[in-house]
């Protein structure tokens, strides 16, 4: 099995991006408590790192990727890029949105049909008052992303591009600009099982070659194990445990983390049926927020560990923002579970990692 390379000193290179006691609240349905998207969040991504950000749908990492972005002032907590503070308005949000660029998961929606390729890809030029050879600059951007000879595609329309162009050509428009980092939410979601792969390697190709990091947000594990150097996951607003990727994978220590993997056709075992849906983040329970789903809590383990009480009213700490192996889970921490076999076969052993 091949492996993609782990950016050199990754563990211990500052921070690119970092954020710190990261929270996002919406108003609540009808003067009802605030809506807590994002409830306290540390995450750093390094120079040269693809960190994935996993979770269900509904768990915040969308708003917690478009606070990142700029695009959602956070309630409390800041954002610092290149060791400086993230203001949300004005020309130093301009400049920032040039060195961080967003790659949606749906290629037809963020296409305008009536744009031509050139102009989708050089709109971001236009915007932020390129001075060079602007022709020249949308060549290289679709050549690096795999549309080549890339004059061929510069007068044709999205409607006449197959899925995965489309997405090369959403993934030039960000790389015309030559950004430091790219976010991806679900890169791949919309496109044919047979070219997730090519778009996969070429976001692996685009760190080896450019140096660039990147966030991935995704809700397919098997995507985290084949893009990412580390994972974080998500849940009601908060993570709930991260470390480098074939260790969060293949030794997943919260429960929540068990029980998304344990779906995947690979997983040994039966899978875990959680009960219910995520509680609404307005009303986020006491203790453990996973507790009233947690099938550790449900079986009786929890309380044999003698944390059933803490795991119902006891919250837990902010994991910190770092790569190290970390989990918010007090049956998980606790001494019966320690050296408890877990999940060890990879998610997708037959596929291996692309390089």
């Amino acid at each position: 099995m091949t492996t993609s390379p782990t950016p050199p000193d990754a563990v211990t290179t500052t921070p690119l991006l970092s954020a710190q006691g990261l929270y996002v609240t919406f108003p609540g349905r009808h003067g009802g408590p605030r809506a807590r998207a994002v409830d306290g969040v540390d995450l750093d991504i390094r120079p040269g790192e693809i960190v994935a950000l996993v979770g269900e749908s509904g768990c915040g990492k969308t708003t917690l990727a478009r606070s990142l972005l700029g695009l959602v002032e956070p309630t409390a907590g800041r954002v610092t890029f290149d060791g400086r503070p993230l203001e949300y308005s004005g020309r130093s949000l301009k400049a920032y949105r040039k060195r961080v660029q967003l790659v949606l998961q749906d290629p037809s929606g963020s296409l305008n049909p009536r744009h031509t390729v050139y102009d989708a890809v050089a709109e971001g030029l236009r915007i932020h008052g390129h001075g060079g050879d602007e022709r020249a600059a949308v060549a290289e951007a679709l050549s690096r992303a795999g549309l080549r000879p890339p004059e061929r595609f510069f007068l044709r329309y999205p409607h006449e591009l197959s899925g995965g162009q489309r997405q090369r050509v959403v993934i030039a428009g960000a790389l015309v600009l030559e950004p430091e980092l790219l976010v991806a939410d679900e890169p791949v979601a919309s496109l044919d099982a047979s070219v997730r792969g090519e778009i996969l390697a070429l976001l692996l190709r685009l760190r080896t070659d450019l140096g660039l990091s990147a966030l991935v947000v995704t809700h397919d594990l098997g995507l985290a194990w084949n893009i990412a150097d580390r994972v974080a996951v998500m849940y009601l607003g908060r993570i709930v445990e991260t470390g480098p990727v074939e260790q969060v994978l293949t030794a997943p220590r919260h429960p929540y983390t068990q029980a998304l993997l344990s779906v995947l056709p690979e997983a040994p075992g039966a899978p875990v049926v959680l009960t219910g849906e995520p509680p609404d983040p307005s009303r986020v329970p006491s203790g453990c927020r996973f507790h009233a789903r947690c099938q550790i809590l449900a079986s009786g383990e929890a309380a044999a560990a003698g944390v059933a009480d803490a795991c119902r009213g006891q919250d837990l700490e902010v994991l910190s923002g770092g790569g190290e192996s970390q989990v918010a889970c007090h049956w998980a921490v606790s001494p019966v579970s320690q050296g408890r076999g877990e999940l060890r076969e990879k998610p997708h052993p037959t596929r291996g990692r692309h390089t």
